[in-house]
């Protein structure tokens, strides 16, 4: 059995977050989805909650720290993505803007990526298309047609919101079955001889 990569970039602001819930069911259905065509998924889920300073400093000077070097990496290496954000005035929030600002520029180039967003009221839905969307373009991300929208009173509202994270992740796992997997650089592959570095 294959395996691939998936990283899932959440944005809530608390905790426990609406926006993670909807990252963590789209995960799984994406996870299922792959399954189902034999291939083995292993999710690197990002709370970029947790990397809000390592945002601002990498804004500021330009540069990833520590901590949010492998993070960038991760989702750059990622044979697929789930983006989730909340809705604030009617478009993706500034932490996930912040992200996606510090990402390398063809970091996502042909990645396929299921977007998804929650928000308190359904008025806000049409930003999966109207902001998130251009924004990916953009980006030049491959993303599914079916986007995931949650807004409060979908949670308990039957089957529909279950009905569309698993035509989004079969989507996405299409998607991500079809290319070869993205293999990881191995820094080791071609070392620079020493001889040569001391040489300048």
């Amino acid at each position: 059995m294959s395996t691939r990569t998936l990283a899932v970039v959440s944005a809530g602001l608390s905790t426990p977050s609406s926006t993670r819930l909807l990252a963590d069911r789209l995960a799984d259905g994406v996870v299922a989805a792959l399954r189902e065509r034999g291939i083995e998924v292993r999710p690197e889920v990002v709370e970029l909650r947790e990397h809000a300073r390592d945002l601002a400093d990498h804004l500021v000077t330009g540069f990833p720290n520590a901590a949010l070097r492998p993070v960038l990496e991760t989702v750059a290496g990622a044979d697929g993505l789930i983006a989730v954000t909340p809705i604030f005035s009617a478009s993706y929030s500034g932490l996930f803007k912040t992200f996606v600002d510090v990402l390398d520029r063809d970091a996502l180039t042909g990645t396929p990526v299921l977007l998804g967003a929650t928000a308190g009221t359904a008025r806000h839905q049409l930003a999966l298309d109207h902001a998130m969307r251009p924004l990916f373009a953009y980006l030049h991300a491959t993303v599914v047609p079916t986007g995931v929208f949650a807004a409060s009173e979908d949670w308990g509202s039957g089957p529909e919101l279950a009905d569309r994270i698993t035509r989004a992740a079969s989507e996405l796992a299409d998607l991500v079955a079809a290319r070869p997997a993205t293999a990881a650089a191995d820094p080791f592959a071609d070392p620079t001889p020493f001889e040569q570095l001391l040489r300048g």
